[in-house]
């Protein structure tokens, strides 16, 4: 078996591949502070709740871009599984070629999500990973990551509103039932949904226009969903892409 981690700034999400199935996946927040010892238990306990055998994990690939915590995650791999991870990052094989200016800077997550949409979709296509930040990335049909758009995420947005303006209430992120909000909540959650769908959709046009092709859009990320099911202009949603992307990236690396 396979355990792939991705660490992303508000969640930390957790599946293992029995092959080539994803047979369970976990979430854990990023927030909290965690020792070695606490997450192996952590990771243990997620491990007896799917009747799984830790005995069986092979190995373990991490994805990560928050550095703070990989001290303490990658001990408890070493401590708990007897297994020296491998990292996503510099040297690792991913069959992407990163074009940018500074290839350096390019996030783990962004890599694994690229990977996982060229070799499973096909390219040229553009990536759009709703998380704590939204990240649109083009990778043309040779596999080149050309260039990324990154904006607030839908999240950000909303905790900026209750935060920022002191009468505002905290809100579930949800599209009203029509853009005639009749009250504070509504009006919050028409701006934040209605608006969102606004940006998607015309920064796909201009990524569309700047490269002059038809293009297949994938989307992933927890809120994803709901700009999705809004519009389309994106072909796939896919909940799993940074897990299929890391099981590609493992595949590149063990052959």
């Amino acid at each position: 078996m396979l355990v792939v981690i991705d660490v992303g700034n508000t969640n930390i999400t957790l599946g293992v591949y029995n092959g080539d199935e994803l047979i369970a996946n976990f979430r854990l927040t990023t927030k909290l502070q965690r020792t070695s010892d606490e997450f192996g238990i952590t990771l243990f306990s997620f491990f007896q709740t799917k009747n799984i055998n830790p005995q069986a994990v092979e190995d373990v690939l991490i994805s990560s871009v928050v550095p703070k915590i990989m001290h303490s995650l990658t001990n408890a791999i070493r401590k708990y599984f007897n297994i020296e991870p491998m990292i996503v990052g510099p040297g690792i094989k991913t069959g992407i070629s990163i074009k940018t200016e500074n290839p350096r800077e390019v996030g783990a997550d962004r890599i694994v999500d690229i990977a996982a949409a060229y070799h499973i979709y096909g390219g040229p296509a553009l990536v759009i990973d709703f998380g704590t930040a939204t990240t649109y990335d083009y990778v043309n049909e040779n596999g080149e990551f050309e260039f990324g758009v990154t904006s607030p995420g839908i999240e950000i947005s909303a905790q900026a509103l209750w935060t920022q303006a002191a009468k505002l209430p905290e809100i579930e992120i949800k599209k009203p039932a029509t853009i005639m909000c009749r009250n504070t909540i509504t009006s919050m959650q028409g701006g934040l949904v209605y608006g969102y769908i606004g940006q998607t959709e015309y920064i796909i046009q201009k990524v569309k226009e700047a490269v002059g092709k038809e293009i297949k859009v994938v989307a992933t990320g927890g809120l994803g969903r709901i700009i999705y099911n809004e519009t389309d202009m994106i072909d796939v949603y896919d909940p799993d892409l940074a897990f299929k992307g890391m099981k590609v990236i493992y595949q590149k690396n063990k052959a």
